[in-house]
């Protein structure tokens, strides 16, 4: 989780107190709806939670595009008002870690996860660097699980691992670049 953060934080030191805020509330939203016994408040809970994350993203996604909006429109309408014009830096990857946490809180809701009892084991799953700026969006029912499972020494692969290390390599290194300065760049 460390490693993640500093990873994340590289880009901008204040993104990980977003990404934090986001980890605690959906780990809180996990067990208010794993701890709701009727029907109507598992429900009223994860719908909470997904608003309160798509609201997170609006925010920052779509913050100065409604503010020029209602500008325009109400100059339009001859109303012209000063408007709270704030110039938000829309964090890396936060589509990525704000799907990651709706598919935490949806799954808890489902039955298909029971509620991390670890803040920890939220935070890996949504801060887990090899895929937090770029994804893929992983369903937490199926990253959630493998951080109980002990980890077995016999099962290293290393040999595999640097073949695909190579394989990467090799088509980085001769395909890609043959494809770009051969086909690409003469057209």
């Amino acid at each position: 989780v460390g490693a993640s953060f500093f990873f994340y934080m590289s880009w901008n030191w204040k993104f990980g107190f977003l990404l934090a805020a986001c980890i605690v509330y959906n780990w809180i939203f996990g067990h208010l709806i794993a701890a709701a016994t009727d029907r109507r408040w598992r429900k009223f809970w994860v719908a909470l939670a997904v608003a309160l994350n798509l609201l997170t993203l609006g925010f920052f996604k779509y913050y100065g595009f409604f503010i020029e909006s209602l500008d325009q429109l109400l100059r339009g309408l001859g109303m012209a008002r000063e408007l709270p014009f704030l110039d938000i830096v829309l964090p890396v990857g936060i589509s990525f870690f704000i799907f990651q946490g709706i598919s935490y809180v949806v799954d808890v809701y489902r039955g298909e996860l029971k509620q991390a009892h670890s803040l920890l084991d939220v935070a890996v799953f949504k801060s887990f660097f090899p895929q937090l700026v770029a994804g893929p969006i992983v369903r937490a029912a199926d990253f959630m699980p493998q951080l109980q499972k002990p980890v077995d020494p016999n099962r290293l692969y290393a040999g595999l691992a640097f073949l695909l290390i190579l394989w990467g390599l090799f088509k980085k290194a001769i395909v890609a670049n043959y494809l770009s300065t051969g086909i690409v760049d003469k057209a």
